[in-house]
């Protein structure tokens, strides 16, 4: 897909699973088992899904997946257990696999905007190189809002087991984390960023292009089923406001005839949306290769 200046690619980074009420809320099982069948366990599966937008001056990631250090050195701390709660699978696609089959080796990488520093969001940001944590894209810059980096330090205990320091104080370290306060209007060349605080404090989602954008909505709207607006996640701290939160980002793309990206849809990476008498639902599925 071409928006704006870039050229927009799907990137896989790990699938995953977790459990179907959690991320249906008060949703009953009969109406989300349809589209998000759950195992024996009651887990759907989920797709840890990032963002590539190539240009000539820039290579951006929206958000960065799981990342690798649970098969490494953090692999003993809760590696297994994490392994065993989520179904987490990495024999299929990692981040560096994806970036190859675009020709792209992590070095290339000149931008990492971070929606939140959710570990199945910001895990990607950080690796362990001889036996230490570094940042994984040593020529990139990252972006994150600051409320949620100062949450991510001193988590509320609903966030606690979502926040590790490991994914975001080796940027600190490195002074390589850039960070925001608010939305910003070409943050880079028609890519900018508004903040929700529905699911967690300041989250930032990211807009591209100008016309026909793409808008790529994080945990707002992790997948093709929670276009729906009373379809929210047990793990939003604020329900009633990502319902509110997702009507004015839905009102407005379907508006500007553009494109939702879902970053833990198995199914499809993204879709046009059109609105259906007071709610949305999907009315053309795209994929990006």
């Amino acid at each position: 897909m071409k928006v704006g200046p870039y050229e927009a690619k799907s990137i896989l980074t790990g699938s995953f699973a977790l459990d179907g009420g959690a991320m249906f809320g008060t949703v009953p099982k009969v109406l989300w088992n349809k589209t998000n069948p759950s195992d024996e366990l009651n887990r759907i599966d989920m797709e840890a899904r990032a963002l590539l937008l190539i240009s000539d001056k820039h290579k951006i990631l929206v958000d960065v997946g799981l990342g690798d250090k649970l098969s490494e050195k953090y692999g003993e701390k809760f590696g297994q257990k994490f392994k065993e709660m989520y179904k987490w699978d990495q024999s299929k696609n990692t981040l560096t696999n994806s970036l190859k089959k675009h020709s792209l080796m992590l070095e290339d990488i000149t931008d990492v905007i971070l929606t939140h520093l959710h570990f199945d969001h910001a895990g990607g940001a950080t690796t362990v190189e001889n036996g230490e944590l570094v940042p994984t894209f040593k020529n990139a810059k990252y972006y994150v809002q600051k409320k949620n980096l100062e949450t991510a330090q001193n988590p509320n205990l609903r966030e606690k087991a979502s926040y590790f320091k490991e994914n975001f104080e080796p940027l600190l370290e490195n002074k390589v984390l850039n960070l925001l306060e608010g939305d910003v209007k070409n943050l880079l060349p028609q890519v900018s960023v508004f903040v929700t605080n529905g699911h967690t404090q300041a989250q930032q989602l990211v807009k591209i292009g100008e016309q026909n954008p793409l808008i790529y909505c994080g945990d707002i709207i992790p997948t093709s089923t929670h276009v729906r607006l009373p379809f929210v996640m047990g793990y939003d701290l604020d329900p009633l406001l990502v319902i509110k939160e997702k009507q004015q980002i839905l009102e407005g793309i379907a508006s500007e005839n553009g494109f939702v990206f879902f970053e833990h849809d198995p199914y499809m990476d993204a879709a046009k949306i059109v609105k259906v008498g007071s709610d949305f639902n999907v009315s053309e599925k795209v994929m990006l290769n």
